[in-house]
């Protein structure tokens, strides 16, 4: 039996002109980075919103460590790290005293940010000030951020909007090791289907609300073997998913 650390059912956000998420049934399962793919606007931010209790649903359920987050809320956010949309910093401090403040502010004491500083590859620099730091080492200072409590559970959304390829390639690769490093579970959304296609294990790909497609990478790619991945994802797009979406 998988063991999933986030179920949702029927997840569902209804506004007075538009449902923002239709009926969403994510089944996320635990060690690995689960790669949530749409077009801008497709839901996902306000998917991640309602799995941390930011946004409440119309309808539907959210479960995270097997807890349901409207009964467990700070419980189920003290184990998730996250970045949604920028980070926040000072960009007048540090890196390291930027990261003492997220410790005090989660009641930890200092001893993972020495740490977290290698993870993210910020060693060398933790003692610059953050407005210096280009917008890659800002955003591995996010991560660094969402770290600090070794969470089981990380949602990252949009890491790598505006990076260059060379910034791109570093939240990559740091992405990629988290898994392995920590036994973390990592979520992260993008609209970039040859981003998800380098770090995810499993898919899920959402469009005006909906869950199309839900499943492994290679899956996907047999999905429809005559095609390649491009033209599968806008396939889906297109037309719909299949039984993949249940």
């Amino acid at each position: 039996m998988e063991n999933y650390i986030i179920e949702t059912n029927n997840l569902t956000k209804a506004y007075k002109d538009m449902v923002a998420v239709n009926n969403v049934n994510l089944k996320i399962r635990e060690g690995l980075i689960y790669g949530f793919l749409g077009p801008n606007g497709a839901g996902k931010s306000t998917t991640i919103g309602m799995l941390l209790g930011l946004i409440k649903p119309t309808k539907g359920s959210v479960k995270i460590f097997d807890m349901d987050i409207k009964k467990n809320r700070m419980k189920i956010l003290r184990n998730i790290g996250s970045i949604i949309e920028s980070p926040s910093y000072y960009g007048n401090l540090s890196a390291y005293d930027n990261l003492k403040i997220s410790a005090d502010i989660l009641g930890l004491d200092y001893k993972n940010i020495g740490e977290v500083l290698g993870t993210v590859n910020l060693t060398k620099v933790k003692n610059k000030k953050v407005k210096k730091f280009s917008l890659g080492m800002k955003q591995r200072l996010g991560i660094a951020q969402a770290l600090i409590g070794m969470p089981k559970l990380l949602l990252l959304d949009e890491p790598t909007n505006g990076l260059d390829p060379v910034g791109i390639h570093e939240i990559r690769e740091l992405i990629k090791s988290l898994p392995k490093k920590y036994g973390m579970t990592v979520l992260i959304s993008s609209h970039i289907l040859s981003e998800i296609e380098l770090i995810a294990n499993d898919i899920g790909i959402i469009n005006e609300g909906k869950l199309l497609f839900q499943g492994t990478l290679d899956e996907l790619k047999n999905s429809n073997p005559n095609k390649n991945l491009e033209e599968i994802f806008f396939n889906i797009l297109e037309y719909g998913g299949g039984n993949n979406a249940k």
